[in-house]
């Protein structure tokens, strides 16, 4: 349930298409950060959250990456997520993030990828 103070704007989940996992991947190949984009655009997303692909988050040797934003929240991108045990627990942590009137989601409550494959915290853009 949201918060009061929670703007109505959406939660994007951007999602690096182009994510190799460090790995050599021939070009015909269907990518670790695609198959991860593919999986979570298949299931039922929480209320408020959009999943859009991207070319490149530029976190290539460590894993797939994945970035949270919206409105006036802090960004947040995390890396090291795989495109096959993930997915469900990236959309739970999605929802805690939408929850938020500032994207800050209270450290107990993160999910615990979450807590140890934080590449970056990005402060909102003052209006």
């Amino acid at each position: 349930m949201r918060d009061q103070a929670t703007p109505s704007y959406p939660t994007e989940l951007l999602v690096c298409v182009k994510c190799r996992r460090g790995r050599e991947i021939p070009e015909e190949e269907r990518r670790p950060g695609q198959a991860l984009f593919e999986a979570l655009d298949a299931l039922a997303l929480p209320e408020g959250v959009r999943v859009t692909p991207v070319d490149c988050l530029q976190n290539c040797d460590y894993g797939c990456t994945i970035a949270l934003r919206g409105g006036a929240r802090w960004t947040y991108v995390f890396a090291n997520v795989d495109q096959v045990a993930d997915p469900d627990m990236i959309l739970d942590g999605a929802a805690l993030y939408h929850a938020t009137a500032d994207g800050l989601i209270p450290w107990r409550t993160r999910p615990e990828h979450f807590k140890r494959n934080c590449v970056a915290r990005i402060p909102p853009m003052e209006s």
